[in-house]
């Protein structure tokens, strides 16, 4: 190969790695397009329901023999003595209580049932998945007032490669609007201001950097 043709195949590779990051650029300013996430998020009538993993901790007043902690199945459901594949899935600790207290009056008078959740997994429709360029991308059980810090903590921060401030909400509870957020602010910089509130079935995306 002579000089001249090693000059143009090295201008060649020189405008090809030009429009790659001019790509990169764009899809990062396409990212930005997204409104900036709100600090607030929590809604106040919230309740913790039910889902499949939990543990649950059935207490039935002067019946300790109808009384046990067992875990909710795969499939919603739950078992326990004189009460077979109960649903459990998507309902409060209150609601399985009555549910409850009504399978049992078929064998005893007025039964008192107490239902506690000791194990919390929560509803897939409820639960915070975190993908992409996390240190340990999960899923995580939802509670109230938790904030994208709080997430970060548990999934260990983002790795080396991420684009933090690129990273966007995908909220399935306002039809999958998305939202950008500022990890790298929040975490590298301490920026408080960048910390906003989650909410029940969000999806957090962290998007490798280009560059």
């Amino acid at each position: 190969m002579n000089m001249t043709s090693f000059r143009g195949s090295a201008m060649q590779l020189f405008r090809g790695l030009l429009m790659l990051v001019a790509a990169a650029a764009l899809l990062t300013g396409c990212a930005s397009k997204f409104p900036a996430a709100p600090q607030s998020a929590a809604t106040p009538e919230y309740n913790y329901v039910i889902g499949p993993g939990d543990a649950v901790n059935i207490t039935v007043w002067r019946n300790p023999e109808l009384s046990a902690a067992v875990p909710v199945r795969p499939d919603g459901k739950i078992t326990t003595p004189l009460v077979e594949d109960l649903p459990a899935m998507g309902k409060d600790a209150s609601t399985l209580a009555r549910d409850i207290e009504k399978a049992l009056s078929k064998y005893i008078r007025d039964p008192v049932v107490t239902v506690v959740v000791t194990g919390f997994v929560g509803p897939y429709s409820e639960q915070i998945r975190v993908i992409g360029e996390a240190a340990k991308p999960q899923t995580l059980p939802y509670s109230q007032k938790m904030t994208l810090l709080d997430v970060m903590i548990r999934v260990g921060g983002i790795t080396d490669f991420a684009d933090g401030n690129g990273a966007t909400i995908l909220r399935t509870s306002e039809g999958n609007k998305q939202y950008s957020v500022r990890l790298k602010d929040l975490l590298k910089l301490g920026d408080v201001s960048a910390n906003v509130e989650m909410r029940p079935g969000d999806v957090l995306i962290v998007p490798q950097s280009w560059f």
